[in-house]
Order: C-alpha cells, then structure tokens, then sequence
C-alpha cells in the first residue's frame, strides 16, 4: 500500500490514520474496500474525500502505471461536449443532421440530437459488439432501428457519431477531437494520458480508448465533484454539467455519459446485457449517497463521485477482455464495494 503527492493542492494522509472528514470513511473500511476489489483482480484503489488523498492501494501495480478504462472512456466525451457547448461550437439540443447532411434522407436520424446520441437514446443501434468499436464512418452507417427518445441502447456507434460531429466542427482549429479536449480540458487540470487508442481511419475513440493511471483519472473525478472548477477556475459550465446528472424516461439510472444512482426501468433492464450484469440498482442502500454518479467499463473500472460526501474513488482492474466475453458475470459487486468503504463493514 502507498500513499504520495499527485496534485499540490491534494494533501496526502497516512495510509494508517484516516481524519475526520466529510464523507465518514475510516481505515477499517478503506481495507476492507481495498480487499475486496483485490480479490476481484483489481490493481488500483484510490479514495478522495475533499480533493485530498485519504487511501490508496495498488495490490500487483504501481501508482504510476496506466490502465485502459474501457467504457469508463465515454465520460470523456460528455465532458468534451460541454466545453464545446461553453465555447459556442455546439448546442446539445441541436439535430445531428445539421452537421450530417448524408443523414437527411433518413427518416429517424434526421430528429436525433446531440444530446440523445450521448444519452443513448437516438434509437441508433449500438455498435461496438464485444468490445469493437466502429470507425466514425462506419458508426455513421448504423441503423436507426427506433425514433430518436423512445429507447436506451448502450454501445458504442452513438459516441463515434459525436465524434465524427465534433471533427468537422473542429477542423479548421484542431486536428482531431481529441486535441481539443486536451486543450481545452485535461491539460487545464493537469491530466496526462498514458494512451488513447485510434480506429483504422486514425481517429480518436470516444466509447473506450483511453488509459490512465488511478491519480489521473482522480483528477477528472475532482473536476466533476468541483463543479466544473479547477483551483477556482471554470473548466466546464456547472449548469450544463448538472444537467448531465438527470436521468432519462427510458433509462433513469443513466444521464448524459455518467451512470446514476437511480431505480432502473423493467424494460432496458431486461435488453440490456451491461445494465443486467455490468451495473447494479443501488437505490435500496441507504448507505450509497443518492447523488452518486459514476463511469464504469468492463472488468468493473470505475470512477465513483458524490459531490454531497465530497468523495472520488477510483477502482481499476485486469480482465477486460473476459469481462466483455462474459458479460460481466458474477465477481466484483459496486454495492458490495461501496457498502464495504463506506459502512466499513462486510
């Protein structure tokens, strides 16, 4: 277990003695998270309370190695969104089509917003079987199979759609997406990435892709838990980003990128493979603070934020791939882990 400085404004605790603090936490819990994710392959734990570092842990790992995040990417490109709304390049209620014109024909895709292709409900079908993640061009081709704000599919074309969008917005000032969200909001919030993956036609992938390593992906977690501000400074527009924490008719436990803590409806729970075994209800457990909000990816990676407890943790993991085959059956449980840190009992 290790405890070091990774922000000059994150003071690190010992790892033995755990203050006071808002969220509750203490060390018999903090251990108790700690071994269970490690049980369930996990490599990273890190636990904020406050902007400051109360515990980490990185059983078989090392503090400054990157992991892929999976899905747990997507969260990246709500971001992106607001900071492009902020900037006047978009508005997330404009249509799609605006930008597509080869979608003008199409009777379905001509009334998706940019805002239903990151809350998963432009009725586009998902893409992404098995953890492949089409080309912009191919997600564009993907079939409309219900209107626009009728239905929750969760995959991947929808966030390669945006991102083919942001990348004709973009290009007279930035090659890529990817380059303004590094401009605009992880180097702002000193956020490095170990990697980024890109698709066959070299751009940026917006449904999974990025590795970080536990500090950085925290630091993300700091700017949502902060209202958007960095050291006092606006990153992303707060409105926006709270609107980003309310649900939708058809999948109330899911906002725009972020999953939520939320009663899931009968019916994308009974579609939706990543709802039934990737993401639990977690409504019953009055210990879970009803503001929590989190990106998740198979193999369980998470960034778990409550902005009422002051909290961000960051949990990590190897099995990606069995994880995707499986579809995220049995093993590490979000309410068993959070019951565990923050009740600090089994």
């Amino acid at each position: 277990m290790t405890c070091a400085r990774f922000h000059p404004t994150m003071r690190v605790t010992s790892p033995q003695v755990i203050a006071a603090n808002p969220a509750g936490l203490t060390r018999t819990g903090c251990q108790l998270a700690a071994d269970y994710s490690a049980h369930f392959k996990g490599v990273s734990l890190l636990v904020l309370v406050g902007g400051q570092v109360l515990f980490e842990d990185y059983p078989h790992g090392h503090p400054d190695r990157a992991h892929e995040l999976a899905s747990g990417t997507k969260s990246f490109a709500g971001a992106l969104a607001l900071a492009a709304a902020a900037d006047g390049w978009l508005h997330l209620n404009e249509l799609a089509v605006h930008t597509l014109p080869e979608w003008r024909d199409d009777p379905r895709k001509t009334h998706v917003t940019l805002r239903q292709l990151l809350q998963l409900t432009s009725g586009i079908e998902s893409g992404g079987k098995h953890g492949k993640v089409p080309t912009y061009a191919e997600a564009l081709q993907a079939k409309a199979v219900f209107s626009p704000g009728t239905h929750f599919l969760y995959g991947a074309a929808p966030f390669q759609i945006f991102g083919e969008i942001l990348r004709r917005k973009l290009a007279a000032r930035f090659p890529d997406p990817l380059a303004y969200l590094q401009a605009r909001v992880l180097e702002p919030i000193g956020l490095q990435t170990g990697s980024w993956r890109r698709g066959s036609d070299g751009q940026p992938q917006f449904a999974s892709g990025a590795s970080l390593a536990a500090r950085e992906w925290a630091k993300f977690g700091e700017l949502i838990r902060a209202d958007g501000r960095w050291l006092g400074r606006p990153i992303l527009p707060p409105k926006l980003l709270r609107e980003s924490f309310q649900g939708t008719p058809d999948n109330p436990a899911y906002g725009l990128t972020w999953w939520l803590n939320a009663p899931l409806s009968a019916t994308p729970r009974n579609h939706q493979r990543q709802l039934t075994f990737g993401v639990e209800d977690l409504t019953q457990e009055l210990a879970i603070p009803r503001d929590l909000i989190f990106a998740a990816g198979a193999g369980k990676q998470r960034l778990y934020v409550s902005r009422e407890k002051q909290l961000v943790v960051v949990r990590q993991a190897t099995g990606i791939l069995e994880a995707l085959a499986t579809g995220e059956r049995g093993g590490f449980s979000d309410r068993d882990f959070l019951l565990r840190l923050l009740t600090g009992s089994e």
